[in-house]
């Protein structure tokens, strides 16, 4: 069951290099990623320093993490957010959209996964979506395109929470529940991330089905490791994902 994200004040740290001058100016300099991370030390100095090579601008919420995490992002030039206590990945992405609006030309917002699934060239597909004037948001599918690495359990709930969402059946998304997304300014300003949970995707997407916003979807390659398989969504945690999405669309009528 979620609750409303704490009002927790984050501490924020800047790592050595944080800015895009520790990092090659491209053109990527007004796009922001924003990673929520718990517990991730093992992998999160590799995951962002590989994105950082092609995205100078990244900030990562530490999400209250009890291992070493925060030392391991403080080594990468990254921003790095703390929240003194473990909030849910909800409220991490809000903290760290937040902190990204405020840095000056941030124009793009995309939300990446701490364990390595994301790819930085799908997000460079979204952004150029943005970018051409197509859509105010870009959400990632991993239905779009079929590739077989989606383990078959995942498919059933991802695909299953789709289909009996209202508010995804009104966007015609086929992945209501995929991590990487990437919003215009507009669009990130005007969200606010309440649920503290997993459930901030439902809640993101009923959201956007209601603000006029353009909404796309486009194809993307999850990488699942074993690292990832280990951490990611159990059927438990699907089955509350469905449950959520019906309380939430019951609450609506």
């Amino acid at each position: 069951m979620t609750t409303p994200a704490q009002d927790v004040t984050p501490i924020t740290e800047h790592s050595l290099g944080a800015t895009s001058a520790g990092a090659n100016v491209s053109q990527y300099d007004d796009v922001w990623l924003v990673i929520p991370a718990y517990n991730e030390g093992q992998v999160i100095a590799d995951v962002v320093e590989g994105a950082r090579k092609t995205f100078p601008n990244i900030v990562v919420v530490d999400d209250g993490s009890t291992d070493d995490s925060a030392k391991h992002i403080a080594t990468t030039g990254a921003h790095l957010v703390r929240h003194p206590v473990n909030l849910g990945q909800g409220a991490a992405l809000q903290t760290g959209l937040t902190y990204a609006l405020a840095q000056p030309g941030a124009r793009y917002f995309a939300t990446f996964d701490a364990d390595g699934q994301h790819q930085t060239k799908d997000v460079e597909t979204m952004v150029a979506v943005l970018r051409s004037g197509a859509a105010d948001v870009v959400l990632g599918s991993r239905f779009i395109e079929q590739n077989g690495q989606v383990p078959w359990i995942k498919q059933v709930v991802l695909r299953t929470a789709a289909a009996v969402s209202p508010t995804a059946r009104k966007l015609k998304l086929t992945d209501a529940h995929n991590g990487l997304r990437v919003l215009g300014r507009d669009a990130a300003e005007q969200l606010n991330i309440t649920m503290n949970g997993m459930a901030h995707a439902s809640e993101l997407v009923g959201f956007l089905a209601g603000s006029g916003l353009r909404v796309t979807e486009v194809p993307v390659d999850i990488l699942y490791t074993d690292y990832s398989r280990a951490k990611g969504q159990s059927l438990i945690n699907g089955v509350n994902i469905l449950f959520d999405i019906s309380l939430r669309e019951r609450g609506r009528r």
